[in-house]
Order: structure tokens, then sequence, then C-alpha cells
């Protein structure tokens, strides 16, 4: 059916939207241009200090904008659209819904310390949610590494060697309910055998990390490592962090070693949310209170 004017009725929202994106960004590009230095900024970083403390700006400077773009926060329209195209066929890893979990916490903490379990199409999405902030990606394939690194040079990404394989994660659980499992420390010297430790850069020990998403490594198989070890260092990086709480995401629940070492491990009652196959908790640090359990009772 035709109706009056240009354009069918149907298309009119369309434009409107269009209209909008337009002048918003339009008004971002005016403001960014505007935008004076501040006199107020006398610090000077080096890069380790913005890498370790992301919430750090550079001076800024007269005959450049850039760090004053980097010392935004991303905004939730481009957040939003960035999942939209994370989610399409090429980034299978998860779902709109349960990424939107970890965009809402992202949305309140970033800039922050992230720390992610796997790497894939999807990394320059999390990255770019925790704008300004410090993401690491840790990656069993090196293969992979290099693949990904081609396409998205910016990512930092490091490789970690797993020596578990999924057909022992039943051995792996009982071994982690022991004593020097539930002592609250640094995994590098840890006793339990589940924590990670000796294969990762030192500095990945000292971040109070803020988010922890444990995505990998492989776990779909008895002979693939499976994410015991993943998992388990996640929560003893939370309990040990000097102050706050860690949130941390645990992906493919709905398979037997993610749905039971995230239980005992995280804690069901660390749980806040599960949306579909993902899991959210928030672990508080042990070492603020001295005895507190494991879990709680």
């Amino acid at each position: 059916m035709k109706t009056k004017g240009k354009y069918p009725i149907a298309f009119k929202p369309i434009l409107l939207i269009t209209f909008f994106l337009l002048l918003f960004l339009l008004v971002i590009f005016l403001r960014s241009s505007s935008s004076s230095p501040s006199p107020q900024s006398t610090k000077i970083h080096s890069d380790a200090d913005l890498r370790i403390n992301p919430s750090s700006c550079p001076p800024q400077q007269h005959t450049s904008m850039a760090s004053d773009q980097t010392c935004n926060k991303i905004s939730p329209a481009i957040a939003e659209a960035l999942v939209h195209y994370a989610t399409s066929n090429i980034t299978p890893q998860q779902t709109y819904k349960e990424i939107s979990v970890s965009l809402r916490v992202l949305t309140k903490k970033s800039p922050c310390n992230f720390l992610v379990f796997g790497l894939g199409y999807d990394s320059p999405m999390w990255a770019n949610l925790n704008h300004g902030g410090r993401t690491v990606f840790l990656e069993e394939d090196k293969s992979w590494i290099q693949q990904i690194q081609s396409k998205f040079p910016t990512l930092e990404s490091y490789h970690v060697v797993y020596d578990t394989k999924v057909a022992r994660a039943g051995d792996l659980l009982e071994m982690g309910r022991r004593e020097e499992c539930q002592v609250i420390g640094d995994p590098r010297v840890s006793g339990c055998e589940l924590a990670l430790k000796g294969n990762l850069p030192e500095e990945i020990y000292e971040v109070d990390w803020d988010l922890i998403m444990v995505d990998a490594p492989t776990g779909y198989h008895d002979g693939a490592p499976g994410r015991m070890k993943a998992i388990y260092t996640a929560g003893l990086m939370g309990r040990n962090r000097a102050e706050g709480q860690t949130e941390v995401f645990v992906h493919d629940v709905d398979r037997v070693v993610e749905d039971e070492f995230s239980k005992v491990f995280l804690c069901e009652r660390y749980m806040t949310e599960q949306e579909g196959r993902l899991r959210h908790f928030t672990i508080p640090s042990h070492r603020t209170r001295l005895g507190r359990p494991f879990c709680p009772l």
C-alpha cells in the first residue's frame, strides 16, 4: 500500500534513528574538538603505570586530543553496538543476553583491570567495553594467538600451558577440597595442584583484577585441558586481592566441569546471577577479613 510522502511509513523510524545517530556523532565531534586542556594535571605516568592502573591519565597536551579521548569512558551507545556486532554469526562464543550480564558490570566499573581466559573474535569487544582500562587475554593455542594478533595487533595476550585433562576432573575436584587448597594466598606459592603457577608473566599475579572472565581453555572432550585450573585460580586471585571484590564470570556452565568447579571454588553463596550458560560470582577480598571461610557458610 502506498502512503503519502516520499517514503513508506516503515522507513520513517529508520530515517529518524539515522538522523539522531548522525546528530549524536556530530555533538561528540564538536565537544571533543572544542575541549580545552586541563591545567590541573601535573603528574606524569609511565606506560607501566597506565597498564597497571587504568584510571590514571597522562597530562593533557595542547597539540593532541588523543589523551583526552583515552580518559573518557566508552559511551553506552558504542558498547551496545559492539555487543550487537560481536554476537553475530562470526562470534558465537556468547549470546547477547549472556554478554549483557558482563556489560552491566563493565559499564559500572570501567576503566578497570579485566583478565580474560580465552582469546577470540570477540576479544576486541571486551577490550573496547573496558575502554581506558587494561584487558589481558590468556590463551592455550600459540598459533591462534598469532592469528588473532595479526587482525587485532593492539590486544594484550599471553600464552598459557595447561597440564590437566578433563578426564581427571573428578580427581582434581576431590583434591581441591583438601586443606592446602582452602588456603588464601598468592597462586605462585600455593600448595594446591589446581593453582596456575609458573607459566604466567609475573605481573599477572601482581594486579588486583576487577573482572575475570573464564571462557577457556578448551573443555568439551576428555583429552582437552579443561577449565579446572582457570576457575580455581580466578577464585584464588579474587580472595587474595588487597581489598574490594572481584567479579568472576564463567561460561559454559551447562557442562559438568564448569558447573561443579564454579559452585565449589567460586562458591554458590557468592553467585549473584546466571543467564543462559553464564554465571556471575562476586568474590570479596579475604585479606581484609581474617578468618573468613573459603566459602560462606
